[in-house]
């Protein structure tokens, strides 16, 4: 792996942590003072913290990858394919999500919906420039960690099964939701293999900024109709929810 993309991983693992000083700084700085509660503040807090440090982490890691370019080993699709690809790859990672959510749920007995995106939905309604963070920085980031550094790193050296399951098994553990290892690893999947086909990192970052802006537009809009009408229709919610 080369070095610059060791001091990336570095940026992101510290933007992650960050928090733990973060959020009490703020907190001590004043922010959230005139929340209703407690909780609540400490969630104001968090969106700040959260908005900050992830747009830091942007920057620095934008800097430490410029000049970077995709893979040698991947074979680079014209333009026009690789867009059909992108929207394409839209739908194939909220088909994957709704399959192993329901896997989870039929199978294995794990109850849909995701504790980690409920709490940024809810983070969201206190500050929604978070909306930023969750639809756009947050998931070209993760794209570029785990597709192009992680997943280009072991594809140079294995075929593509190894190096997308190694990938999106590490994807799906920085969610920290071990009981939702699956989904995330599918998603993982879909995202390796749009990256795997067209050569172009571009590819993946559009399908999973269109993804997420879907399930933050749907969490925070129509979450409450939605979950009515599927509940009077006797459907398993695993149908509808979509994680982050």
């Amino acid at each position: 792996m080369k070095r610059n993309h060791w001091y990336v991983i570095i940026t992101y693992i510290v933007m992650q942590l960050s928090a733990f000083v973060g959020v009490p700084l703020l907190r001590a700085l004043g922010v959230g003072q005139g929340a209703e509660s407690r909780v609540e503040a400490a969630k104001l807090a968090s969106g700040y913290w959260a908005v900050i440090s992830f747009l830091l982490a942007f920057v620095v890691i934008l800097w430490l990858l410029r000049g970077d370019r995709d893979e040698r080993t991947m074979r680079r699709l014209p333009l026009a394919s690789s867009w059909m690809w992108a929207i394409s790859g839209v739908f194939m990672a909220l088909a994957a999500q709704s399959i192993a959510a329901n896997i989870e749920w039929r199978l294995l007995g794990i109850k849909p919906g995701s504790e980690n995106t409920r709490q940024i939905i809810d983070i969201i309604r206190l500050t929604p420039l978070l909306i930023v963070v969750t639809s756009v920085i947050g998931p070209i980031l993760e794209e570029l960690i785990f597709r192009k550094i992680i997943f280009g790193s072991l594809y140079e050296k294995y075929n593509f099964w190894p190096a997308a399951l190694v990938s999106s098994l590490l994807f799906a553990i920085a969610h920290m939701e071990p009981e939702h290892l699956l989904l995330y690893t599918s998603m993982g999947m879909v995202f390796a293999f749009l990256y795997a086909k067209t050569g172009r990192i571009f590819v993946p970052i559009f399908a999973h900024v269109a993804m997420n802006t879907f399930v933050v537009a749907v969490q925070t809009l129509l979450a409450d109709e939605i979950e009515k009408m599927v509940r009077q229709a006797e459907l398993p919610l695993a149908v509808w929810r979509v994680w982050l």
